[in-house]
Order: C-alpha cells, then structure tokens, then sequence
C-alpha cells in the first residue's frame, strides 16, 4: 500500500476576520497526481504556502514524508519543488544561469548541476534555450523553465500551482507528458491546483474546498457518480419522442440532449423505448459539473487567498 507523503490534520489560518483556511484535514498517497480544487479566495494558495513553510499556521499539524514541518522545515523544503502562478524566476539571467544558482542553494556542486540542467533540458526540450535571457522566452517557453527549476533538486513532492494557465494546448500537453513520466519512472507526487477541469479528471483524487472548508473529495469517478448524472445525446429523432422519455431535455444543434440520474437510468429508457435509441450516446458529468454542484460556483482564473 502506498504510504501518506502529506498529511494534514485541523489545519487552520485566519487573516483579521477572515478564516482562508477552517480545519481542513487530508491526505495524499506517495507518487499520486492530486488535484486540489477551489474557487479564488477558497483556501488554496493559504494551503499550499503553509506547506512549503512560506506562511505560519495557527493552527493544526502538517507533515511531509514523515516530518513535521514545526520540528524540521528546513529538511521539508529540500522535499518539496514548487512552481507558483508568477514566476520566480529572474528575467535577466539566462536560463543555464537561473537553474545553476537555483541548483547552488540546494548546495548542489556546479558539475552535478551542469548533468542536473542537462537531463532538464532534455527532458523538457528547451536545449537550444540555455544561453538566452528569460526577458527574450515565450510564455510557454518559461514555464517549462519554472518547472525545471522546481525540479532541479530531485524532490519527492511537485506543487503546481495554475501550471498551464494562459498556454497552448501543445505546451500543455508537452508539460503533461514530461510529468507523467516522472510519476511512473521516479514516483514523484504532483499536487495540483488548476482551472482546466480536465486536469483535474485525470487526477487520482481530488479534493474540493470553498471557504477553507472540504466540501467534497474522492476520485473523479466517484465524484462524478456522486454529484452528477449521464445525460444522453439523441440524434435523429422527433422532439415528441423525446417527451415520453419523462426527463429534462434540451435542443441542441441537430439533435436533443437528456439529463438522466445514472447510466442504469439510461440502460433502462434504451430497453423502454429501442424505437427512440437508433442513433445515440452516453456521457458521463463533467468534473465542471461535479464543481458547479458541489459549491454552486464556477471556476475561472486568477489570484488566491
């Protein structure tokens, strides 16, 4: 059985009267992809800062492989790699320059950070990028910069705090592939925050907070069979037909959608009326869907509590 890398337990952080974070308590499994969703001013980026020991708590414990991060921080720090929203890294430095003084404060000798910045750059394609300023790169270009640079120590633990907010699909894509390559090779654990749900669906669990508060959490599965229904799309077919199937529907382009409770619902109305499903197809919620029942919120962009 995978063992707890983070735990957390009552947790709490309040600024004046405002509580960001309300005894929130969880657990995430050594080399999992866990997504910790929330809207702007949700507890999140509180969360995340008290973890990388950036911010204190009040109250509450966490711990990090094992240490408590009250009784050895420094040695926390060497575990975790963080990529925040805005980037830390320096715009007039070039990228080999960036990494190797990164490399430098994990006390990392310049020979082994040279093989370090190497199999970085490989591993994120940004070889021909070493010698260049940061100020001359594009946005998807300094992103991969900042990841490598969250990664330069061989942590056990990647926070990604909104990794690929703003950036193409193809960056995003070449970003998801280098990570899931060092889950399954080097069992790293990626916690994530983000606003592209479908990060989030391909999580191994999520966790939902609103008001510093759980609100809901479980794999996506679950919390798609918990907080959403199927709806199915049927093609071809008279709007009359679409009535005695007795559930909330709506036109859609050249065909009608049909919200039902659950795929054996579905199963059902398929065996009920074979007349009506000649041309048709299931889909499960979304974990859009899952967000917007659970907080009654959508989720967009921007700054964090």
């Amino acid at each position: 059985m995978d063992k707890n890398i983070i735990e957390i337990e009552h947790l709490s952080k309040q600024f004046q009267n405002i509580k960001a974070v309300d005894d929130l308590s969880f657990c995430v499994k050594e080399g999992e992809l866990f997504a910790f969703l929330g809207v702007n001013g949700a507890g999140k980026s509180t969360t995340i800062h008290i973890l990388c020991g950036e911010l204190k708590k009040d109250a509450g414990s966490v711990c990090v492989d094992g240490i408590n991060i009250d009784e050895n921080l420094n040695d926390i720090k060497t575990k975790i790699g963080v990529v925040f929203q805005s980037s830390l890294l320096d715009q007039v430095l070039s990228v080999y320059d960036n990494l190797e003084s990164r490399a430098a404060l994990y006390g990392i000798t310049k020979e082994k950070a040279k093989k370090r910045i190497e199999e970085l750059a490989k591993m994120f394609d940004f070889q021909n990028l070493l010698k260049r300023p940061l100020q001359q790169l594009s946005g998807g270009q300094k992103r991969r910069i900042d990841i490598a640079r969250a990664l330069i120590h061989q942590p056990k633990i990647l926070i990604l705090d909104e990794p690929t907010t703003g950036l193409d699909p193809q960056t995003r894509k070449r970003i998801w592939n280098v990570l899931s390559t060092l889950r399954q090779k080097q069992k790293i654990t990626v916690f994530l925050t983000t606003h592209y749900m479908e990060e989030a669906a391909d999580a191994d669990y999520v966790l939902i907070i609103d008001n510093g508060k759980i609100k809901a959490k479980g794999t996506p599965l679950t919390l798609k069979n918990t907080y959403t229904g199927d709806y199915i799309t049927i093609y071809n077919s008279l709007e009359e037909n679409i009535k005695k199937l007795g559930y909330k529907y709506k036109k859609i382009k050249d065909a009608y959608r049909v919200y039902v409770p659950n795929t054996q619902k579905a199963t059902e109305l398929i065996i009920q009326y074979p007349e009506i499903f000649v041309d048709y197809e299931i889909t499960k919620g979304q974990m859009d869907d899952v967000f917007l029942s659970v907080t009654g919120k959508e989720l967009n962009g921007g700054e964090t509590l």
